[in-house]
């Protein structure tokens, strides 16, 4: 009989990681030993590279098979980079400048307890946009998270942007503390899929933003993959023992 080719895909921060924060030995041996147990692993996370090597650490590209920065426009596949894509090709510079310097005006304008700096991210393949700022500490990302759960201030600014940019055919994502990322239609986490889906015979998935909205959303619930949702790497680790480690 067969052996059934397995690949399990892990969102990084909120369900390999407390947000922003290292892995934990005891859930990288799990990945390690899932790995041993025959199943392939693979990261996909919204971040570039060097924010997934902090939370990471900087063997990933030797200890997974797949690791997708930046939801796979920039893929490895065991340790080789295979594809980079850029949102500066497809959007040109004409209109990123235009919604740069829309979206600076809209953030000067949104009045929220405190800001920081690194408002608008650029990376290959979306747009990062705080209202809060990159660079806040950790406490601070913490309250702004709450204050945004109180008064919606990052799908507020969301709802601004599609209505003024309906025609670019972007899409918007919230996800983490402080952000969301905008980014080219299928382009969010489904992206990596197009790497993967020859190769194996069942694709799982496992993240924290599940819901509709949620940077995980499109991939959990695309068709071609196995969706789980988690809360914490707790719960992360939990579903590894029960769908294949407590199997061996």
């Amino acid at each position: 009989m067969m052996t059934k080719r397995i690949l399990a895909l892990f969102d990084v921060d909120g369900t390999l990681t407390v947000p922003r924060n290292k892995v934990t030995a005891e859930m990288y041996q799990t990945l390690m030993n899932l790995k041993k147990s025959g199943v392939s692993v693979g990261i996909v996370g919204g971040s570039d590279l060097s924010k997934q090597y902090e939370q990471m650490g900087e063997t990933i590209l030797s200890d997974f098979d797949y690791v997708f920065s930046e939801n796979g426009l920039v893929a490895y596949e065991k340790g080789k980079l295979i594809k980079v894509t850029s949102i500066k090709d497809y959007l040109g510079e004409d209109r990123i400048k235009e919604f740069v310097n829309f979206t600076l005006r809209a953030l000067a304008d949104i009045d929220i307890p405190i800001k920081r700096g690194t408002f608008i991210e650029f990376r290959k393949g979306m747009f990062n946009i705080s209202p809060i700022g990159r660079n806040c500490s950790q406490e601070e990302r913490d309250d702004f998270e709450k204050y945004d759960h109180q008064h919606q201030v990052r799908a507020k600014l969301v709802q601004l942007l599609q209505e003024r940019f309906k025609d670019y055919n972007l899409k918007y994502s919230i996800g983490g503390q402080i952000s969301f990322d905008v980014f080219p239609e299928g382009w969010d986490k489904t992206f990596c899929l197009q790497y993967v889906k020859d190769h194996f015979d069942e694709i799982h998935f496992f993240g924290d933003k599940t819901q509709k909205g949620g940077n995980d959303y499109e991939i959990f619930e695309h068709e071609l993959t196995v969706g789980h949702s988690v809360k914490t790497y707790h719960d992360t680790i939990k579903a590894i023992d029960e769908l294949w480690l407590s199997k061996q």
